[in-house]
């Protein structure tokens, strides 16, 4: 079983925790000012619904399908380090796409790829943070931190869009892509300076990635509170996220609007 471990250095631990949290927070700014910027540029491009629900599917498959085994394995290996690389990876493709941006020769299964890229390396990354969180914030706070997480994803979606739009009439799309590099390159930039904690393993404990996630598996089921809460969240997600994925084709076509009605 994973126990909490101790870093070995004299930082106060709000130092580390709230340095990596701005600077995590900077970066998934960025990345949302990206999903605005492109959705509404499939939006205005193709004015189609299946494009439109095609990226969000394509978004979401990575996050469905590796969800589960990819907690086992963040749990196996360096979470400072699956941080850095998925911020990493993040830069290299969003780069890339800017590079087609630039030239002009961007196609719509361009974006797709991206977009599973970057989800499937924001599933890698979501886990290691929220997973190192307790190993980083003392008990007694930790309540107060995943309020304060709450708050910075709400906080987020209301700010993106707005800023989204904003950034639309100053900047080309590649430009924002741009913006979504550097904020990565500052989120990796600060990891270097900061440990986080790891859980330790029994080197005797040669049990596999897939009966770890079957444990997990057990684990919710035994908890029939949890089973619920989980399908109510899914339900959810899946109605709000069918019709959200249309709303900007709802506000271009319908409505007449642009972006910054969106």
């Amino acid at each position: 079983m994973a126990t909490q471990f101790s870093v070995n250095d004299n930082i106060p631990w709000k130092t580390r925790f709230f340095t990596i949290w701005i600077v995590q927070a900077l970066s998934l700014l960025g990345s949302e000012l990206v999903q605005f910027a492109l959705i509404w540029f499939l939006t205005i491009e193709t004015g189609s619904a299946t494009v439109l629900a095609t990226a969000t599917f394509v978004a979401m498959l990575p996050g469905l399908l590796a969800g589960p085994l990819i907690g086992s394995y963040v749990d196996r290996w360096n979470r400072r380090l699956i941080m850095m690389l998925a911020d990493g990876a993040v830069a290299l493709v969003t780069l890339g796409l800017a590079a087609l941006f630039f030239v002009d020769v961007v196609q719509v299964w361009h974006i797709y790829v991206l977009m599973m890229l970057r989800s499937l390396a924001g599933t890698f990354h979501g886990t290691a943070m929220s997973s190192s969180t307790s190993l980083m914030v003392p008990v007694e706070n930790l309540a107060r931190i995943q309020g304060l997480n709450q708050f910075l994803n709400g906080g987020l979606s209301i700010i993106s869009a707005p800023l989204g739009a904003l950034m639309l009439e100053v900047l080309p799309i590649q430009g924002i892509l741009a913006i979504d590099v550097v904020t990565a390159i500052i989120a990796i930039s600060a990891l270097f300076f900061f440990t986080i904690p790891q859980p330790t393993r029994d080197p005797e404990n040669k049990v596999s990635v897939w009966q770890e996630m079957l444990e997990g598996v057990a684990f919710v089921r035994g908890w029939p509170g949890m089973v619920w809460l989980i399908g109510l969240a899914m339900a959810i997600n899946f109605f709000l996220n069918a019709s959200f994925s249309l709303m900007p084709l709802l506000v271009k076509q319908h409505f007449m609007l642009g972006a910054v009605q969106y």
